[in-house]
């Protein structure tokens, strides 16, 4: 009985290292941004085209109606005529279903898309999803995608007060200024 659990053990030790070590990287600076096209809390069809032209915000979180997301969804709403008057979009994304997003985006009156990524294949593909093994959730990391749909900013387990602010500062400095000499 003894060895069962042992081995018992083992094997779930190996399936969440298994899950923790073979998680996809995310996209780093520079790299294009990886598609995609998901429904909103709307269910309005969102895709990575219809923000060319803008900056986006593309931030990745565990649940809806959670703690830490709801301060960071209120953080970026708080935010948003900041983050709009950059000229950046914002867009949140959680392997929550519509009808979850829904609710969460009416609760906290959300100005911006919430994503559904029942299946985890948009988390993965930024190197954005947690494997526990009985359920996936995805990591909190944050892209700015600059308007040609490259990555100019990761932000890795980011901080649920902070995030905002630092996209906030990391678009004054990456944004040329509105009123720029354009002569050579």
């Amino acid at each position: 009985m003894k060895w069962l659990v042992i081995i018992a053990a083992v094997l779930v030790c190996f399936l969440l290292w298994r899950g923790i070590a073979f998680a996809a990287n995310p996209p780093k600076a520079g790299d294009p941004a990886p598609g995609f096209s998901l429904s909103d809390q709307d269910g309005r069809t969102r895709s990575l085209a219809d923000f060319r032209d803008k900056w986006l915000v593309l931030y990745f979180y565990p649940r809806d109606d959670t703690p830490g997301c709801t301060e960071q969804a209120c953080t970026f709403r708080d935010d948003w005529h900041k983050l709009s008057a950059l000229g950046a979009e914002v867009v949140g994304v959680s392997l929550d279903d519509v009808s979850s997003h829904s609710t969460f985006a009416r609760k906290y009156s959300l100005p911006f898309p919430l994503l559904a990524d029942a299946k985890g294949e948009m988390a993965a593909s930024y190197g954005s999803i947690r494997d526990l093994v009985l359920f996936k959730i995805a990591r909190r990391n944050t892209f700015l995608i600059d308007p040609q749909g490259r990555i100019a900013k990761v932000y890795r387990s980011a901080n649920t007060s902070k995030n905002s602010q630092e996209v906030i500062n990391d678009l004054q400095e990456l944004k040329p200024p509105m009123n720029a000499d354009k002569r050579g």
